[in-house]
């Protein structure tokens, strides 16, 4: 066994800190996930947590903070909708990730399957039931069955590390 230091390593004691790092490191995909509140008003947020959970059966999660703006409404959707992102989105990845009072424009979303707002520029939609939340610490991870999908243009992956946007290769701003 090589016993000699781990030169190009720096040590991070603090493990919110190292958790912090290490995802800044991590690209992931974006998404913005949507559904209505109980009055019926559109409610969003952009997700970089959103993953395929399996495909037999077809389940996916994402994960929420219990005090986002947003919180209330995810924990008692029946439906959401999970949309993916393209670098053409870059701009409605910023607008779901900022003021919550801002996020819906009347010209980009319609009501889509099972009442849940659909933004009409994602490069696929995935409608799904939500079938589980597991509560950990402040936050939430969703669990959804997948009934449909509505399949948009296709366009470069859009990506999310140390703090920016980026496509494969290129960095968007």
């Amino acid at each position: 066994m090589n016993n000699e230091p781990m030169m190009h390593f720096s040590n991070e004691s603090d493990p919110t800190e190292a958790l912090r790092a290490a995802f800044r490191r991590h690209a992931s995909g974006v998404a913005v996930i949507t559904t209505t509140d109980t009055d019926g008003n559109p409610v969003g947020f952009t997700a970089t947590s959103m993953t395929s959970l399996g495909a037999n059966p077809p389940l996916s999660t994402f994960n929420v903070a219990r005090g986002a703006s947003s919180w209330p409404a995810i924990s008692a959707a029946s439906y959401v909708a999970i949309h993916t992102l393209g670098a053409r989105n870059l701009a409605l990845a910023q607008r779901m990730a900022a003021d919550h009072t801002l996020r819906f424009t009347p010209d980009d979303w319609s009501t889509g399957p099972k009442g849940v707002p659909i933004l009409h520029e994602a490069t696929a939609v995935l409608i799904g039931r939500v079938r589980e939340i597991h509560f950990v610490e402040s936050n939430a991870i969703v669990v959804v069955d997948i009934l449909e999908g509505l399949l948009g243009e296709p366009d470069d992956s859009l990506l999310y590390s140390q703090r920016a946007y980026y496509t494969p290769g290129n960095k968007l701003e």
